[in-house]
């Protein structure tokens, strides 16, 4: 994929031997097996590359109909990335999955627990309400932990270019998801209580990798 101006162009899927050479093995396996199973081919190609991600990263194939993907919103996301924007993540867990750009996580400083204690929000809704200090506007979003932290981030206004969030639970994370797509801020979520930092660094790869105008597997 080619980042332009203000669209996406996808190329033919064709690559080179070396090209080829450069994805791991297993995962082109993976996205094998996916294929065999479900032709996605009539998903928009950042829509499509997200979705494929997300199924291969979980083997959860509800995804396909759980993910909502606004291609624009995602066109958004991936300019930003390649523009050289830091993502902005809820939890370590999340943060330790995104490499090759710059990444913001403030819960795992101690000053988010400290800020958690003193006002009654969890340790990830605080990291995210320090991130607005450091973060600025024009960041991608990445909540995949609790919904508490995509709570945190509706309150406040943050201008992001993209807002993934998949937070995953019982209490309140459908909620929260709900919220989020009813905000009109461009955003990447899933309309189930399922979720978790899986999904949400399986989604910021597929836009990292579209941003750095490199090959689906």
């Amino acid at each position: 994929m080619v980042v332009q101006a203000d669209v996406v162009v996808v190329g033919s899927g064709d690559m080179t031997e070396a090209t080829s050479a450069a994805i791991d093995p297993a995962e082109a396996e993976s996205y094998r097996v996916l294929r065999s199973r479900i032709d996605l081919s009539m998903l928009p190609p950042l829509a499509r590359a997200v979705t494929e991600a997300v199924v291969c990263a979980t083997g959860d194939f509800d995804y396909v109909t759980d993910l909502v993907c606004e291609e624009g919103a995602l066109a958004a996301g991936v300019r930003a990335i390649a523009a050289g924007a830091p993502a902005v993540a809820d939890a370590p867990g999340v943060a330790a999955s995104i490499t090759g750009c710059p990444v913001i996580c403030k819960a795992s400083e101690p000053l988010a627990v400290r800020l958690a204690r003193t006002t009654g929000i969890t340790v990830p809704a605080a990291g995210i309400r320090l991130g607005f200090g450091e973060a600025g506007p024009g960041a991608v979003w990445v909540i995949g932990g609790v919904s508490d932290a995509l709570d945190e981030l509706l309150r406040r206004v943050a201008g992001p270019a993209l807002v993934i969030g998949v937070p995953a639970g019982l209490v309140g994370a459908a909620a929260a998801k709900d919220a989020l797509r009813a905000s009109g801020l461009p955003a990447l979520s899933n309309i189930s209580e399922k979720g978790g930092p899986v999904v949400a660094a399986a989604a910021f790869g597929a836009l990292l990798r579209a941003a750095r105008g490199e090959p689906r597997p």
